[in-house]
């Protein structure tokens, strides 16, 4: 929406495309099991070329359209988006309400990129983004993949009760990485499992690792 919103029309014209292609497939993939409701649609899209979906290809994997940066740019947001209406749920703080909102991570080239996406869904009064962040004495925080998240919230904390939040959060990662641990080191497993099975679940450790340490050393700051 805020590329279709914005005013760059050669982006426009790009994200149309992708948007019907990503449709004509989808019915293509769907009209076995739903033809007549897929056929009348894909009759509409320019790209039916006056045929219909009966006779049309069945998609195929196309690797070169795979994009592991871009799925983890998107979990990432979505991450954020969803720890930020967490905490302001927890404050009774609505969405609103514009509240500051600063995020410390070294990928600020993509977090400046998807900014727009972050204001309309978190409304920030004020976006701080960079690697260089200080944490807020009195500050809401979250820890996600790739970043720290601050909300300076004074006078609507109590430090007593984000000190008890964040040892919650600092047991759920505890869980996470137990349970990581103990697959890696069952011999079978790492010895039967597909590679693939093994290094994500080794890239699942050294996220749950750094999530832990990161809320471990917001609460000891806290604790000060």
């Amino acid at each position: 929406k805020e590329v279709m919103f914005g005013d760059d029309e050669a982006e426009k014209d790009v994200t149309r495309s992708v948007l019907v292609h990503v449709l004509d497939q989808v019915l293509r993939l769907l009209h076995p099991i739903m033809p007549f409701f897929t056929e009348e649609i894909f009759e509409k899209l320019p790209t039916a070329e006056g045929k219909s979906i009966v006779v049309s290809e069945y998609p195929e994997v196309r690797p070169e359209f795979d994009d592991a940066e871009a799925g983890d740019g998107v979990a990432m947001l979505i991450e954020i988006i969803t720890a930020v209406r967490n905490i302001r749920a927890e404050v009774n703080t609505p969405l609103s309400k514009a509240v500051p909102m600063m995020i410390k991570s070294d990928k600020e080239a993509f977090l400046n990129k998807v900014a727009p996406y972050i204001k309309r869904f978190t409304n920030p009064s004020e976006l701080t983004i960079s690697a260089d962040v200080t944490a807020p004495e009195q500050a809401m925080s979250a820890v996600v993949t790739g970043a720290e998240i601050y909300l300076p919230l004074a006078g609507l904390i109590n430090i007593e009760e984000e000190i008890a939040r964040l040892n919650k959060e600092l047991d759920k990662w505890q869980k996470e990485l137990d349970m990581v641990n103990r697959k890696l080191s069952n011999e079978k497993f790492v010895a039967n499992a597909k590679a693939e099975v093994v290094d994500k679940e080794r890239a699942k450790l050294a996220d749950y690792q750094e999530k832990f340490e990161s809320t471990q050393a917001r609460i000891e700051e806290l604790q000060k």
